[in-house]
């Protein structure tokens, strides 16, 4: 009973988080994220102010949904490789399953979404901070797949490269939504660029972690 009681209890949280950023959403793109105001938000979902800001502790949070998710992908990319497989390579194979679902985590967002964020100077700040974060993360990932200090400068100079290829990918896939293509269009045209730029980084970066890699101090 306490268990199937917890449950429910945990379904409705999840119910009403979504109701919230549901609403939320489409506040954001018919009036703008700035203009937007939590207590709007709060009457069109019908709950108390307060209820919208337990569940999410900035206004930010309302509109990327998905901040977790994006922030740790390249790391879960990384530690979930298969045996043998390189961190570009499985990089590589990690993006092109985001395009061939239409993550939005890859940038799959809709043209109004993909919208209220260009014209939101907070949300573009925001997501700025979220490429950060996930380099930041990735560079922990390659350390700990290297066996080395998350500051080696070949984890840094690594994690910054990988990690910039995926940001030009996420801005051209906005670019392309923005410039009106479908879905089904923009996963054609980023397929093939894709290709072209992870390969500028295969040649340096094939064989990563490498077997003896280094370190402060000298070789391992």
């Amino acid at each position: 009973m306490t268990t199937e009681t917890g449950g429910l209890r945990e379904a409705k949280k999840q119910e009403t988080r979504q109701l919230i950023s549901d609403h939320a959403t489409r506040l954001f793109i018919a009036q703008g994220f700035e203009q937007t105001t939590i207590a709007e938000i709060a009457d069109a979902a019908r709950v108390a102010k307060k209820t919208v800001t337990n569940y999410f502790a900035r206004k930010e949070d309302l509109a990327l949904d998905h901040q977790e998710e994006f922030a740790g992908s390249l790391a879960d990319a990384v530690a979930t490789r298969s045996p043998g497989e390189s961190v570009p390579a499985a990089l590589r194979r990690a993006f092109a399953d985001a395009v061939a679902t239409r993550n939005p985590v890859a940038g799959f967002s809709g043209p109004e979404f993909a919208r209220m964020i260009a014209d939101s100077p907070t949300l573009t700040t925001c997501l700025r901070g979220l490429h950060d974060q996930r380099e930041h993360r990735l560079a922990q990932a390659l350390a700990e797949a290297a066996r080395v200090r998350p500051d080696d400068i070949a984890v840094e100079t690594a994690a910054g490269l990988l990690s910039a290829v995926h940001r030009v990918l996420f801005q051209r896939i906005q670019a392309l939504t923005l410039a009106g293509h479908s879905n089904d269009r923009i996963a054609d045209t980023i397929g093939a660029e894709a290709a072209r730029a992870f390969e500028l980084l295969e040649t340096g970066l094939a064989g990563w972690p490498y077997t003896r890699v280094q370190a402060p101090g000298g070789v391992r």
